[in-house]
């Protein structure tokens, strides 16, 4: 149970906020009231008024930073987009959940088979959903994209891209102290200070050692954050001055170091994947690699379902690495088989919530699978309605870079500035990049945070922007002088 500390660190960050803002710039202190939040707040702890969703580490920072953003900064913060198509998807993301609560009305009974009849065990039940519930889970998905419409008006340019990337390294550099502790000591720092442990302790044994886990909601979390944080690191050196440049490299190669501790075998992957993209790669090959990966995190649920991913031979590959970790994604896999089953059944709007979309025992309401992936989680509870919409949302800004490429010229192309004349802040490609990698893990985790959706709001907005932007003055073609009669000679004087 979460002591008293858990519950006024809740209380007071709203506090914490209001001193950021007046403290910091404002796309610094936006980016802070919500990573902040993230990285030091309580995990599975939170105040559950009515009518509203749970006020946790999530929804307090999303919102204590919109209100600030709005009402003390004074900034215009618009929430549709000039694309329609993603107009489209905040109404669908919203909107989308009001069929899936009607059609989720009905309880589901466990029943125990007796010798003679049937009891049932009403207690046991999953109720139905409401209009109650209707209200709150509108409410729930509003603020899930307030960093979205925060990240879209607000850090958008070439300063606000800067703060997400600086942010990322300074925050996972001071992390990484609580983080070696836990490495050496066991992860106990939740514990010390919240009196309580977040996840399953065997799940942070690996190797004959402990992975961290700190405040955050599983060790995977945390390599996945210090992973991100390295390879910001390297995008940033690549243009800072020289001494800037040395101190961004030995903060990528440090985190590195930490990533190897946290051991992570996806994590790692992901970092010797992308730092050579990040260190020598375009800005043109890092958004054509974020496109890839955006379409095969988009498409994926597709073709599970449809049984085109080859289960087997990825099972007997990674069997050749380490049997364990082959056990691992088996049981992955066999989980989602179950879970698709049970997504089958409602495949539009989905079951719901109150944990209908989990295969539980038919006699014990005993829940027999756990969803890894947050894509299988956002399917079973809101069906293909909502996993478009979420999916389109934080890709849909990818694709929309990728496509406007050509128009607008690679980013931060400088003289080259493509057919219109304008261009694109260099640092939207290496945070093009980290949202894509984030869009694969999600496919083995449920690692979708608040900081994602930051990413794809700026990027969105980076992409409007500098479609909006006039054109260069030397691009512009200069008005023809109308000749007067008469005055030819003077037309020809210096």
């Amino acid at each position: 149970m979460p002591n008293a500390l858990a519950y006024l660190m809740l209380a007071i960050w709203p506090l914490v906020c209001v001193m950021l803002v007046r403290r910091l710039p404002a796309e610094r202190a936006i980016i802070w009231c919500i990573l902040g939040g993230y990285l030091v707040l309580p995990p599975a702890t939170g105040f559950d008024l009515p009518l509203v969703p749970e006020m946790n580490k999530v929804s307090i920072p999303n919102i204590c930073a919109f209100v600030l953003a709005v009402f003390y900064l004074r900034h215009r913060i618009t929430i549709w987009s000039e694309d329609w198509a993603m107009r489209v998807l905040v109404l669908l993301f919203v909107l989308g959940v009001v069929p899936t609560v009607l059609t989720n009305g009905d309880a589901i009974l466990f029943t125990l088979l007796g010798e003679t009849a049937p009891i049932v065990f009403s207690a046991a039940s999953l109720p139905g959903l409401g209009l109650r519930d209707l209200l709150s889970v509108i409410v729930g998905q509003v603020i899930v994209l307030l960093p979205f419409f925060l990240g879209r008006s607000l850090l958008s340019s070439e300063t606000g891209l800067r703060e997400l990337l600086i942010a990322l390294v300074i925050g996972a550099l001071a992390y990484s102290i609580p983080a070696l502790v836990e490495i050496r000591l066991s992860p106990q720092i939740n514990t010390w200070v919240y009196g309580f442990f977040q996840h399953d302790f065997e799940q942070m044994m690996r190797q004959g050692g402990f992975r961290p886990i700190v405040f955050l909601p599983h060790a995977l979390w945390l390599a996945f954050f210090i992973m991100t944080a390295a390879m910001a690191a390297i995008a940033l050196s690549r243009s800072a001055p020289r001494r800037m440049m040395l101190r961004y490299l030995g903060a990528a190669l440090y985190l590195l170091v930490v990533l190897v501790l946290c051991k992570s075998i996806a994590s790692l992957l992901y970092a010797l994947m992308l730092a050579p993209v990040l260190l020598f790669g375009t800005a043109r090959l890092q958004v054509r690699l974020a496109f890839v990966f955006a379409l095969i995190a988009m498409i994926y649920p597709m073709l599970r379902n449809n049984g085109y991913v080859p289960t087997e031979a990825i099972l007997a590959k990674a069997e050749t690495y380490s049997t364990e970790r082959a056990q691992s994604l088996g049981y992955r896999f066999d989980n989602e088989e179950l879970l698709l089953d049970r997504a089958d059944a409602k495949p539009l709007f989905g079951w719901g919530g109150w944990g209908r979309n989990l295969v539980r025992d038919p006699q014990s309401g005993e829940i027999l699978t756990i969803p890894d992936g947050e894509w299988i989680i956002v399917f079973g509870t809101f069906g293909w309605v909502g996993y478009i919409a979420q999916m389109g949302l934080i890709g849909g800004p990818l694709i929309l870079l990728w496509w406007r490429m050509g128009q607008l010229g690679a980013p931060g192309a400088g003289r080259n500035l493509g057919k219109r004349g304008r261009e694109i802040p260099a640092l939207v490609a290496p945070i093009a990049v980290l949202l894509s990698i984030t869009m694969i893990d999600m496919l083995l985790n449920a690692i979708l945070t608040p900081y994602t959706w930051l990413m794809a709001g700026a990027i969105l907005g980076a992409c409007e922007a500098h479609l909006r932007a006039p054109l260069p003055a030397k691009s512009r073609t200069a008005p023809r002088r109308r000749v007067v009669i008469g005055d030819t000679g003077a037309a020809r004087r210096p």
